[in-house]
């Protein structure tokens, strides 16, 4: 009796079915989403985003007097910040301002870019342009949110506006669960850019054309950003259309 017994109890426990496994795309497809996100956000930062480096290293490059490293990370952490609220703002379709409008933010550089005109032949304290369009003159540093801080925040805004017709759709496409890993990779990128900046800044052939060619070079690179802020999202046309000077108006 005791050896049937056994065999049965051993024939019960082989035809007990196995659980079953769960099916090979829905194990790797958290894996594959949230990668997909990160490569995504990556993408989608740098292809936006790529014209600041040329802006953070001339910022890095005329640190001194009233313009520190500190304030230009606050300030550029500041400006990310409003690009990427209004974007979540949008994509929720709260975003009241059609694009055109709020490609006027190109008049910002152009009016630091006539400062900086203005102001290149002023040699008082022996500052450069971006020192002295960044905020009081002569200051020496200040607090986290001093005047330059603001003053790159403002021009990182200006220069990102072209930005919202990217982060809106990504934004309104991306799920929920997915979207604070996009965020957060934004702004981890936004330290990986301000790194670059510094570090570019610092090469030496990039450092003697700043100090050499910077007071020259500045005002117009914030007058040509503005004018392609004011061009590229069709600011300029609501404008020439409102003097009646577009094309078939009148």
């Amino acid at each position: 009796r005791h050896p049937l017994r056994h065999r049965r109890h051993r024939r019960r426990h082989r035809q007990r079915p196995a659980p079953a496994a769960l099916p090979a795309h829905v194990v790797r497809r958290g894996g594959l989403t949230l990668l997909t996100t990160i490569v995504t956000a990556l993408l989608a930062f740098a292809a936006t985003n790529i014209d600041d480096i040329v802006l953070l290293t001339m910022w890095f490059g005329s640190v001194g007097g009233s313009l520190q490293g500190r304030h230009i990370v606050a300030g550029q952490y500041l400006g990310f910040a409003a690009l990427v609220a209004v974007s979540l703002l949008g994509a929720l379709g709260a975003l009241l301002l059609p694009r055109e409008y709020i490609g006027f933010l190109g008049f910002l550089p152009i009016a630091l870019g006539i400062l900086a005109l203005r102001r290149g032949g002023e040699d008082e304290e022996e500052e450069s342009v971006m020192q002295r369009i960044s905020g009081a003159s002569g200051s020496r540093g200040g607090g986290l949110f001093a005047p330059p801080t603001w003053t790159v925040a403002a021009v990182t805004i200006a220069n990102g506006s072209d930005n919202f017709s990217v982060y809106v759709p990504l934004f309104a496409a991306t799920p929920p669960t997915q979207l604070g890993v996009m965020v957060l990779v934004f702004f981890a990128l936004v330290a990986v850019w301000c790194f670059a900046g510094a570090r570019l800044a610092e090469l030496p052939a990039v450092a003697r054309t700043i100090s050499r060619y910077g007071d020259v070079l500045v005002p117009f690179v914030l007058l040509g950003l503005g004018a392609f802020i004011l061009w590229e999202s069709g600011a300029l046309g609501v404008m020439l259309r409102a003097l009646g000077m577009a094309p078939g108006s009148g």
